[in-house]
């Protein structure tokens, strides 16, 4: 018999796969699946969403960590088992939602997430920061150009009174992904954190043609870089290897990922570059790319203070000069992306102009170009 969604669970012969999502809604959300009528942020982290039945459900957002603790874990556990029936749920954004039925029952719920200390921080709605979405990092990932933990830790830190208020002209989202791959969601934020890699993959003569397979090392590059070539190993002996072409790299990490012999971690080379302008929402433009306005800043941990600078500094730059909610790729394209440069004090380079060779419609080529005393 063929599955029937209405009842996913019958004739099933494995366990394979997740519950069906139902089973974990609060019975307000499920009693209102598909009725709900709008939503109001009552104060910077707390939502109160209306059925068309009447019944309301009242949301707390705290902000989270990306990898936590089983403790942390359990914690959040014992604080919605004590006001929410047990529910609770993770956004995409890392953040944990505590939801309940009644608004009497929102004040001691956000009593007791604040005398836990500040493990539960209430926030991440409306014109505010939202919680940084970052992906591995140095922890578990094989190709980061940088930490990504440590980066999101000392950022946050810097912003945090931007997390628990809402005082900017619109959201402004981050994220942070640990090298061009992007698992991170750079490409459409509104502030991105990259790392990159600037130097091309080394081999290891001594063990590419033990844990390698060379045709897989060749075919996984994007830019045919790489081809077969003869090496000599560290006892003179000659083996089958790769040659790289230095000037068609763009140090992606794909031949890491097949061939281990070639790494691509360099303490010198690898660093961080900052983006800007990106953005998912389709309500007052278009959505948007982000664009590349700072092509390196060093990895300097454990506090990164260079690229935290960098962030605050396009943050409160956008927050006095943006209108009401306009977010911050919006803001620099009213105003022109020559003045973004100039009044937050970014140098422009030639690192910042889209060159590929596909894209020949983005160059600045019309009357709309606007000279500032920056860009001369």
């Amino acid at each position: 018999m063929g599955y029937d969604p209405e009842n996913p669970m019958a004739d099933r012969i494995t366990d394979i796969g997740p519950p069906h999502f139902e089973q974990m809604f609060p019975p307000v959300v499920k009693n209102n699946y598909g009725k709900w009528l709008y939503h109001e942020i009552l104060e910077p982290g707390v939502l109160m969403h209306k059925s068309e039945t009447g019944d309301e459900c009242y949301t707390v957002r705290v902000g989270a960590a990306r990898l936590i603790s089983v403790e942390h874990i359990r914690e959040l556990c014992d604080v919605a088992d004590a006001h929410c029936d047990g529910h609770l749920r993770w956004t995409t954004r890392n953040n944990v939602e505590f939801m309940v039925d009644a608004k009497a029952k929102v004040q001691p719920l956000m009593d007791d997430l604040k005398s836990r200390g500040n493990k539960f921080p209430i926030g991440g709605t409306g014109a505010g920061v939202t919680n940084i979405v970052h992906t591995q990092g140095w922890m578990h990932c094989h190709t980061p150009a940088t930490d990504a933990s440590g980066v999101v830790k000392a950022v946050m830190d810097e912003l945090f009174d931007y997390f628990t208020s809402m005082t900017l002209p619109a959201q402004v989202r981050i994220a942070l992904a640990c090298c061009l791959n992007m698992c991170g969601a750079v490409h459409a934020s509104d502030i991105a954190i990259l790392g990159v890699h600037r130097k091309p993959p080394m081999i290891d003569y001594d063990q590419i043609s033990a844990v390698c397979e060379i045709p897989l090392a060749v075919s996984a590059c994007p830019l045919g870089a790489i081809r077969p070539a003869k090496g000599t190993n560290s006892a003179g002996e000659e083996v089958k290897a790769v040659a790289v072409k230095n000037e068609r790299c763009m140090f992606c990490g794909n031949c890491y990922t097949m061939c281990p012999a070639m790494p691509l971690a360099d303490p010198d080379g690898d660093g961080i570059a900052i983006l800007v302008g990106g953005k998912v929402s389709n309500s007052k433009s278009m959505p948007k790319f982000s664009k590349l306005v700072i092509p390196f800043l060093p990895n300097t941990p454990p506090r990164w203070p260079e690229t935290v600078s960098a962030i605050k500094n396009i943050l409160e730059v956008y927050a006095k000069n943006a209108r009401k909610y306009e977010r911050v790729g919006e803001w620099a394209e009213r105003i022109g992306w020559e003045k973004f440069f100039e009044i937050t004090g970014i140098p422009f380079t030639i690192k910042s102009i889209d060159d590929y060779r596909l894209a020949y419609d983005t160059w600045r080529t019309t009357t709309q170009f606007k000279f500032t005393s920056h860009i001369k």
